[in-house]
């Protein structure tokens, strides 16, 4: 009916065109209604397209990598995606922001206005479960992983943290580790420092650093900040007691989390006065230009150092964070996909590629991360990375706070205010109140 009244009054402003045309309106009239007849039909067929779900050679990817090595590795898994479906256009729709924060604001936006992408980055763990699937707004992959025999290469540790009520929800493309400690082996040996091992090593460490005149903390932004606290938390409290804060085991209100938090405030003494201006391309680039001696930072680190050229054991070196030796704090970038996603076949395809095996060996090396398939050939990846791998397969493994893994989304930002205010006045006591409160408001303490 509406095709059909269109048309009639398409053929009406015609037949008046040239009414007008004849009765002395001349050729300009008659181009108007032309112009408007033209207008209006591709107004018509946009309407159509839309109401069909539009072009199905297309397919929109959300991420956060628009630097580094992490913008290169997405390059290279899309050359990998371009060359298996040449007729698909890939839009790279990342948003700059360190840990994916002004991302996941800008993603909340589209999906509050029913405008998901067809595929977007998440984190493996509750960021995806407490967010995106509580919130009813990706589908089961169930299907992806029965087709493709992900099950038999997708490591046991990381199914669960994907999954629930038996439904696998995304597709992990790597492992990373958060708890990093990144430094200058050039400024250590001139100072005669030995790379520490505990927490009273680094503070000693780095009070002679400070007294020759060396910044011995480079840090960034305020993400960079919650980074450094997450690991001076599992440092403070070893794995299991840092677990238990994540399931109401152990209270934040405990004499051992007030020691943490002193060591946390510690370290922040030790920082470079500008962090609140820097990246954390910034913070880490001061550690190779030799500008500072350490950095805490998760291993994508590394793949912005071999970007810049800098060479292993020569430029910069790398040992866990300091009293976290033989643990591996983990996260894992993962891509989902959206109920009603608007090109859906395209988006399976994007996924295809994400979990397969040519497509994590062309990503992983460059980004800084390794597989989170299990059977990647281990020769493409470079010392610190195979290092990584050695320590995946051994160490007791536990999950990062601000990548999304132990703290769901309003939890998280409750802790991350708090941190704010933290930085600006440095009260231990009120922060861990704020800590305390923060579990009981939006963790399991309630």
């Amino acid at each position: 009916m509406f095709k059909k009244t269109h048309w009639t009054i398409l053929s009406l402003l015609l037949v008046l065109s040239v009414i007008l045309t004849a009765c002395g309106g001349g050729a300009t009239e008659a181009a108007e209604a032309t112009e408007a007849g033209t207008e209006a039909t591709e107004a018509q067929a946009a309407t159509e397209e839309e109401t069909t779900g539009g072009s199905m050679n297309q397919v929109e990817v959300f991420s956060w990598w628009t630097g580094g090595g992490e913008a290169a590795g997405l390059e290279a898994m899309i050359g990998v995606f371009r060359q298996r479906y040449p007729d698909i256009e890939f839009i790279n729709a990342a948003v700059a922001g360190g840990a994916g924060t002004n991302a996941r604001a800008v993603l909340a936006t589209r999906l509050q206005a029913g405008d998901p992408p067809d595929s977007w980055q998440g984190h493996a763990g509750q960021e995806l479960i407490g967010t995106y699937v509580a919130a009813g707004q990706i589908e089961p992959l169930n299907f992806l992983y029965e087709q493709e025999g992900w099950l038999e290469v997708m490591p046991e540790t990381l199914i669960p943290l994907i999954s629930q009520d038996g439904n696998i929800y995304s597709v992990p493309v790597n492992i990373h580790r958060a708890n990093v400690l990144w430094y200058n082996p050039t400024i250590l040996s001139e100072n005669g420092i030995a790379v520490p091992t505990t927490l009273d090593e680094w503070f000693a460490a780095m009070d002679a650093l400070q007294a020759a005149g060396v910044t011995p903390l480079a840090m960034g932004e305020q993400w960079t900040a919650m980074h450094l606290f997450e690991t001076i938390l599992l440092a403070s409290l070893g794995p299991d007691a840092y677990n238990q804060l994540w399931t109401g085991e152990l209270g934040w209100d405990s004499p051992e989390v007030t020691v943490a938090l002193q060591n946390f405030d510690r370290v922040l003494n030790y920082t470079n006065s500008d962090a609140s201006s820097l990246t954390w391309q910034d913070a880490a680039q001061l550690v190779v230009n030799g500008d500072a001696a350490f950095n805490v930072m998760g291993d994508w680190a590394e793949g912005y150092f071999r970007e810049l050229g800098m060479q292993p054991n020569v430029d910069y070196g790398w040992a866990p964070v300091p009293g976290t030796n033989g643990t591996f704090q983990f996260l894992s970038d993962s891509f989902v996909l959206p109920v009603n996603a608007p090109h859906r076949d395209a988006a399976i395809a994007w996924l295809i590629v994400a979990g397969s095996r040519e497509g994590q060996e062309a990503f992983n090396p460059v980004k800084g991360s390794i597989c989170a398939r299990t059977d990647c050939d281990r020769s493409l990846f470079g010392e610190y990375l195979q290092s990584a791998m050695d320590d995946w397969a051994t160490n007791v493994v536990v999950g990062s706070l601000t990548h999304g893994v132990v703290a769901n989304d309003s939890w998280k930002t409750e802790i991350n205010n708090a941190l704010g205010i933290f930085l600006a006045d440095r009260n231990v006591a009120n922060f861990q109140a704020a800590l305390t409160q923060a579990c009981a408001t939006s963790g399991p303490c309630r």
